[in-house]
């Protein structure tokens, strides 16, 4: 380990911000350096650095020039590291030390990088994993999705660039750990990849490789580094990959196991790729699932999506099980990510619903956007129609909506129309909505947007004032461009956006969708805006009819109607009532369409038509026929034929008296 001597800068500082005032820079500079030739320079000695703890401390005034900059950054700078060093014992007793659990607590509580840059220039010496160790602290504070928040206040940070100065020229006296540590932070931190600093750290790295003595927490470290620096293409990451298959699998730590996930999901680059280390982690995992903390089940979670374990389901569900416990401990990302893995591989938990429908109602307008548009997305795929998260995510979007992405907006949007769920707040959730259409309508994608709008009119809220965008030539052909096109799902949501507003809004006199964009039935294979009837169930209905009307003729199933809906079975009548054969066009009076409804057609929780089911109904008794609904939570607790024909003739015919055959 080598220790850092810290005291310096102040001492360098003023001196450097006197010479400039005085323009005479370059002339002190040479005078500190001459004089830094008379004294005693690093400890470099075969007696001090043979130990296990190696020790860095400044010995002599330093000047020399550092390259930092932003990569792929429109705010890069490039800087000068100024390190100055003054003569003294080289005695750790003599510096002010800090013990390292001291300093990590000191640095775990800091809040901002300001705070441990004024820390660090406090402390006259500290171990070079301290030194790293502060340094990504620092990343937590300075780096987000886009980048350095504050390049020039880093980068050109007096503390900063003298830690900058040592690690590149005491990097083969460098722990282990500080290496691939501090090489990690800075390359976070962006600091120029061809500078002398990145290119000595990285080399030493390989060299330490090649010894094949870095442990596995190490090897990962600099996995994730080189990942960051070179993708997935980098020669080292293969090394790094082979030497960790060649570790002990069943000494790794919980950790160490998913940062080796962690690593595989980052530089599998062909399918089955390592898939016999995947094999033997998951069967390890599957064991250490209930030692897992809720960051590890999150991180182990993600990677199994991103590597698209569909052959380790068990652990998928085992992860899954114990993740109820933590639902309220994770963060964001961690509760992102786990939602993210039930929605992938399609599993749904009773108690894990429960544990959200406790946390939504108090975090929500806390929670980050993206965590609350994956609780949403968790609950239109599996289904679940919850009145606690439903109405705490509404409440929150009247507020947190400005926030949001337009991908996020329709993802909190859209389950509410996919399970037919109108909020108490619902008033102040689509003025809102509306608002948001108005500022922001070309930001959102065409795919998007129509299923935003399509979804509205399944809760009967119409957008009859951007529909006229919608039908527009322009927009369907974005549509056309944009995977997956306009296939025979998206036009069937056209067709049914247009013909929403043909029945429900007659007051609409914008554009029309032209005839070549209409189709002719919603039920599709597939995806499709109709659900096909469930078998079984139908076959019972079917001989209950046969034997209350008499005979088969008198009713006809899967009809295919002018208006693109397909009825279950439909029964025709003349002006007095009396039930006319199925083929009879003539004198039909009134139109009876079965509803024949099974499980498919319900939320998942409760006995809730689907949004998609309830708009079908509502515009068949528009179009003029009596809908009879039979769902199967009905129909299920019939014992026998008789029953069956009692339950379907007080459904279809309430207010005659039934004759018997």
């Amino acid at each position: 380990m080598a220790l850092i001597n810290l005291q310096s800068f102040q001492f360098y500082s003023s001196t450097v911000r006197t010479c400039r005032s005085l323009g005479t820079l370059r002339k002190t500079l040479n005078h500190l350096s001459d004089q830094g030739r008379q004294l005693r320079s690093w400890c470099c000695g075969s007696s001090v650095f043979g130990t296990v703890l190696s020790r860095v401390r400044f010995r002599c005034v330093f000047y020399r020039n550092y390259h930092a900059e932003l990569w792929n950054q429109p705010n890069s700078i490039t800087g000068t590291v100024h390190l100055h060093r003054d003569a003294g014992n080289s005695s750790k007793s003599d510096g002010k030390w800090m013990d390292e659990q001291k300093f990590f607590m000191e640095l775990n509580s800091f809040s901002s990088s300001n705070e441990i840059f004024k820390f660090l220039s406090s402390l006259e010496i500290i171990s070079d994993t301290m030194a790293a160790a502060a340094l990504q602290r620092i990343c937590e504070f300075e780096v987000d999705d886009s980048g350095l928040k504050n390049p020039k206040d880093i980068l050109e940070n007096e503390v900063f660039r003298a830690l900058c100065f040592q690690f590149e020229h005491e990097s083969q006296k460098l722990s282990d750990t500080g290496l691939v540590t501090a090489l990690q932070a800075l390359i976070k931190l962006r600091v120029d990849p061809w500078s002398t600093l990145i290119v000595r750290l990285v080399s030493e790295s390989q060299e330490r490789l090649d010894k094949g003595q870095l442990t596995i927490r190490n090897l990962c470290i600099l996995g994730e580094s080189l990942l960051d620096l070179e993708g997935p293409g980098c020669t080292m990451l293969e090394q790094i990959v082979n030497q960790v298959q060649g570790k002990k699998l069943e000494e790794w730590t919980t950790e160490e196991i998913a940062m080796v996930y962690g690593i595989l999901q980052m530089s599998i680059t062909e399918e089955g790729q390592y898939q016999d280390l995947l094999n033997h982690m998951n069967n390890i995992t599957l064991t250490l699932a209930p030692q897992l903390s809720p960051k590890l089940i999150s991180r182990i979670l993600n990677a199994l999506v991103i590597l698209d374990q569909t052959q380790a389901i068990p652990l998928v569900i085992r992860l899954c099980k114990y993740s109820v416990r933590h639902v309220p401990r994770f963060t964001n990302d961690e509760l992102a990510n786990v939602l993210g893995a039930f929605i992938h591989f399609g599993h749904a938990d009773q108690f894990f619903t429960e544990a959200l429908e406790r946390l939504v109602p108090k975090s929500s307008f806390t929670m980050h956007p993206e965590a609350v548009s994956k609780v949403m997305q968790y609950c239109c795929r599996k289904l679940i129609r919850s009145k606690p998260i439903f109405d705490a995510v509404a409440e929150s979007f009247a507020y947190n909506a400005d926030k949001c992405t337009t991908r996020q907006i329709a993802e909190y949007i859209v389950p509410f129309g996919t399970l037919s769920y109108l909020p108490p707040s619902a008033p102040s959730v689509f003025r809102k909505l509306e608002r948001i259409l108005n500022a922001r309508f070309t930001q959102f994608q065409p795919h998007t947007l129509l299923n935003l709008l399509h979804s509205c009119t399944l809760i009967e809220r119409y957008p009859v004032n951007f529909l006229a965008k919608i039908f527009n030539p322009y927009f369907l052909q974005q549509l056309q461009a944009q995977t997956p096109g306009l296939d025979r799902f998206v036009l069937s949501q056209l067709t049914q956006l247009f013909l929403t507003v043909t029945l429900e809004c007659p007051f609409y006199e914008g554009p029309k969708l032209l005839p070549k964009y209409r189709v002719k039935s919603f039920l599709i294979p597939g995806r499709s805006l109709e659900s096909s009837v469930d078998v079984h169930l139908y076959n019972r209905v079917k001989t209950g009819l046969v034997d209350l009307l008499g005979t088969r003729m008198y009713f006809a199933s899967h009809v295919l109607t002018p208006y693109c809906y397909t009825l279950d079975v439909e029964i025709k009548l003349d002006e007095e009532g009396f039930v006319l054969p199925a083929t009879r066009y003539e004198e039909v009076h009134r139109r009876i369409a079965l509803c024949i409804d099974g499980q498919k057609r319900f939320c998942s929780n409760n006995h809730s038509l689907l949004g998609k089911e309830a708009i079908k109904q509502r515009h068949l008794q528009l179009l003029g026929y009596e809908v009879v609904q039979i769902p199967f939570f009905e129909f299920e607790t019939l014992d026998n034929n008789r029953e069956i024909v009692e339950y379907l003739h007080k459904k279809i015919f309430p207010h005659t008296y039934r004759l018997s055959w």
